[in-house]
């Protein structure tokens, strides 16, 4: 169970909304980022892991410039969607995929090369054991 910040690298927490567990999207009197849980953390990517930073149980990703790397982390291993009030969610991912192209393009290559190398998925029928 994961308990969320009442501080963050930014100042205390006004409003926090948990996007998994352990993974907090959180706002300030003047800024804001995604903490997540240090033993979240170990399910990002290498790559996503430098692009953050540590403060107390946390790994921290400011929200202008490194939170978009854990919005397309957690949209790529499915442990979040984008929410059901963004009505153009293509865009709206297109928009961090800008973000990380622009801010943190050693991540964006590192996603891209992992893609590459990735396994093409194939279908296999589904057969349902009879006994």
């Amino acid at each position: 169970m994961f308990n969320n910040p009442e501080n963050s690298p930014w100042g205390k927490v006004q409003t926090c909304d948990a996007l998994c567990p352990g993974v907090f999207l959180v706002s300030t009197a003047s800024h804001g980022g995604t903490l997540v849980s240090k033993e979240v953390s170990a399910m990002l990517s290498p790559a996503a892991r430098k692009c953050g930073f540590k403060q107390g149980d946390y790994l921290c990703f400011e929200e202008d410039c490194q939170e978009s790397v854990v919005l397309r982390e957690l949209l790529d291993k499915k442990l979040w969607s984008v929410p059901d009030r963004i009505r153009d969610k293509a865009a709206f991912e297109e928009n961090i995929n800008h973000s990380i192209r622009e801010y943190n393009p050693d991540y964006w290559r590192a996603r891209q090369t992992g893609l590459e190398k990735a396994p093409a998925r194939q279908t296999v029928p589904v057969h349902s054991a009879e006994r």
